[in-house]
């Protein structure tokens, strides 16, 4: 009996760990209008799968609202997204703007989503700044800084605009966000414009932009004469962090059952995102929760278009897919012979008319599809961009898109090198034998293609041995490839920062270092056919190659310019820490912005700090700020990284500290060029040469000094008495 008991207490508790899993407790499963499925939940803690996806339905403004307690944001949906239709996981919620009138500016520190399942929908959100001479702007948690100016000549130089067939008074504009964006300080501040008062408010938001843009919501925004307080829906992308999910689906990284897929999310590889297959749809973090779709009713019998005279078709639903079948309306009575005869020769010629036409249509079809994509990825773009500027197109290879998957093994994820917010780079090997980095471009859209075809053309003008060499391309595939040469020993951050602390860099090799990439820009500023601005130099875009020589590399925000040009007027891009401030408020970006970039470099190659540092005190966070001020109050031995300090001289130190300075001088006119700062870096290395030289030569003098006085001690009677014979045993001859 007591053995009978506990087997019956066992399934009790499997019966009981079933339903957890398949998401049947008794919880509820609306608020309001709202469906709450799992992963989310309200209630008990058995009814999500974490605190981050608790859902309270708060009653406090009369109808139930649910909000995520662990960002205190209100729900508007919550969907899963598909294999076949490529969406994602996504949760609306309500969003606070930041608003401010007159010639007061406003920031609010939105929520951070750094730790969580959820990220800012870079294709479904876009960033919005309403109001006039606003200038809105958003700094993301990894530094990303992005934003935009209304009215960039002025108010009475801006004109109404027209969103689906609305009048738009109020000035506005808008730009994407970043890939990366989990943590969005957001600001909002009046541009000064002389002969014009600053008036009126203006607002900044993030927002769903299928909402924005149709057709009442325009009109709510249409003729607002103030900005106050409000909310907006913004779409967040979510998945399961692998900590909370991950021994439910038993190793959930690699899974794929027959309904369904779970891979990690984009830029966030601790969390994953699971979507029903193709012919499937439904909940796919709960088991069984992917439902076959039977398309013969639910698209009204997609076959029809397929019938003719010879019969109709009729759709045949199967699990997971559906088929389409002919059915022949039955046929006359005739002789045995004459069928098998027809039927034989009716068969053959099938055949070979089947054969030749599957051929010629597959291959017109491929031929259809390639030049789709050619399209799609630019290519007509690419073709006018190279036509008409002077570009060497004979280095860059045009490749198949077989060649490169077989040179990466179909994109095996053990070979990706690394993950950014344009793409994934993965190692391969052409057939010619050389390693190469293949560059798998996301699914981008308008707004990314001219930055992805800008850096083909920027670097196909570039021959530089300090910039990383584009091979060349593909553009007929789903989604654009570029090929790189290989650069085996990763980033200059990985080594300055201490993350590779098997190989720490001496002070020659960082010196060496600052000299390649400041050649590396001289060229760019002054050796190539038009002048290119890098645009956005950072320690991560400096690569190391086998012989911890520098590449720059990553060219997709690069801009060439014409010769007399002075500058270019863009929005605001770059890396925080990095960014020129003087760039940042004008929004024009001149060399002297890439100087500012490389003065940042060369600080961490002094101190071994990062450009952006949450140990220093709050007004000391950036680099720029704290190597200027160590400089000044003469304590910038007590911030030099110590291995610099170990192995250089002093006098080596403080003429590279004060160009450093110089390059971060705030008024970018008082910055050197970089042609100034290769030759001044060129000259710190011939010093460092010569000093060693002369060290060389003194240590020699004093070992021959030293033989001259053994030489004087030794006994007469040793010695030969030929002063000839002596002479070939003295090294070298003094005056």
């Amino acid at each position: 009996m007591g053995v009978q008991m506990v087997v019956l207490f066992q399934i009790l508790l499997l019966l009981c760990s079933i339903d957890a899993i398949t998401g049947t407790t008794s919880c509820e499963e609306r608020c309001g209008n709202v469906s709450i499925p799992y992963p989310f939940g309200i209630g008990a803690a058995g009814c999500y799968v974490d605190d981050w996806y608790e859902v309270i339905c708060n009653y406090s403004s009369g109808s139930p609202k649910p909000f995520l307690r662990s960002l205190n944001l209100e729900v508007l949906n919550i969907s899963f997204g598909s294999t076949l239709s490529r969406t994602r996981n996504t949760v609306g919620v309500n969003y606070p703007t930041v608003s401010a009138c007159g010639s007061n500016s406003n920031t609010i520190h939105n929520v951070e989503l750094s730790k969580s399942p959820f990220i800012f929908s870079q294709s479904e959100n876009i960033f919005m700044a309403m109001g006039c001479n606003n200038w809105a702007s958003i700094i993301s948690l990894g530094g990303s800084v992005f934003g935009c100016r209304t009215c960039p000549f002025g108010c009475k130089a801006c004109d109404a605009i027209n969103i689906n067939d609305t009048t738009i008074a109020t000035p506005l504009c808008q730009t994407t966000i970043a890939s990366d964006l989990v943590l969005s300080n957001t600001n909002t501040e009046p541009v000064i414009v002389p002969d014009q008062p600053t008036i009126g408010c203006r607002s900044a938001f993030l927002v769903e932009e299928k909402w924005f843009k149709a057709a009442y919501n325009v009109r709510l925004f249409s003729n607002m004469s103030s900005v106050v307080s409000y909310h907006v829906p913004v779409v967040l992308e979510w998945g399961v962090l692998d900590t909370s999910f991950y021994s439910v689906l038993n190793n959930i990284a690699t899974y794929n059952s027959s309904n369904y897929t779970c891979i990690p999310m984009s830029n966030r590889n601790s969390t994953f995102s699971c979507s029903c297959d193709g012919g499937y749809e439904g909940n796919p973090y709960i088991l069984g929760g992917c439902q076959d779709i039977n398309e013969c009713e639910q698209y009204s019998n997609p076959c029809s278009r397929y019938n003719s005279s010879y019969g109709n078709v009729k759709c045949e639903n199967h699990i997971g897919y559906y088929l389409c079948r002919t059915v022949y309306p039955p046929k006359p009575p005739v002789r045995a012979a004459t069928i098998g005869v027809s039927s034989s020769l009716g068969l053959l010629v099938l055949l070979v008319g089947g054969w030749w036409s599957y051929k010629v249509i597959k291959k017109r079809r491929m031929m259809k599809q390639k030049n789709k994509f050619f399209k799609r990825n630019g290519g007509l773009l690419l073709r006018q961009q190279l036509s008409s500027s002077e570009v060497n197109v004979d280095t860059t290879k045009l490749f198949n898109s077989k060649d490169l998957e077989k040179a990466t093994d179909h994109f095996n994820i053990n070979r990706i090198l690394g993950q950014g917010g344009q793409g994934t780079v993965y190692k391969g090997m052409l057939t010619d034998g050389r390693i190469v980095a293949v560059k798998k471009s996301k699914v981008i859209d308008e707004a990314k293609l001219e930055e992805f075809i800008n850096e083909v053309v920027i670097l196909s003008q570039i021959n530089h041995r300090n910039v990383v060499k584009l091979i060349g391309c593909c553009l007929e595939t789903e989604v654009p490839l570029l090929v790189y040469e290989y650069i085996p020993n990763g980033t200059l951050s990985q080594y300055v920062n201490g993350q590779t602390e098997e190989f720490p860099l001496t002070w020659d090799m960082r010196l060496r270092i600052a000299t390649e990439v400041a050649g590396a820009l001289f060229y760019l500023h002054s050796g190539a056919s038009s002048p290119i601005y890098h645009r956005d130099i950072k320690s991560t875009n400096i690569l190391l190659d086998e012989k911890y020589r520098a590449k720059v590399a990553d060219f997709g925000t690069s801009r060439s310019i014409t010769i007399d040009q002075t500058h270019l007027t863009t929005l605001v891009h770059g890396t925080f820490g990095y960014l020129d401030p003087e760039y940042f408020q004008s929004s024009q970006f001149t060399e002297k912005s890439d100087v500012y970039s490389f003065g940042v470099v060369l600080a961490e190659l002094l101190t071994g700090e990062k450009a952006i540092s949450s140990t220093r005190t709050q007004e000391s966070r950036s680099l720029a700020t704290y190597f200027i001020q160590s400089v000044e109050e003469n304590n910038l031995f007590n911030v030099l990284d110590s291995r610099v300090l170990k192995e250089c001289k002093k006098e080596e130190i403080i003429v590279v500290a004060n160009l450093a300075k110089r390059c971060l001088y705030l008024n970018g006119k008082k910055r050197p060029t970089m042609k100034e700062v290769a030759k001044e870096l060129e000259a710190v290395q011939v010093l460092q040469k010569t000093h060693t030289l002369l060290q060389d030569y003194k240590e020699l003098e004093y070992a021959q000094a030293e033989m001259h006085e053994s030489w004087d001690v030794v006994p007469s009677s040793t010695m030969s008495t030929s002063s000839v014979d002596a002479q070939p045993l003295l090294p070298f001859q003094y005056a």
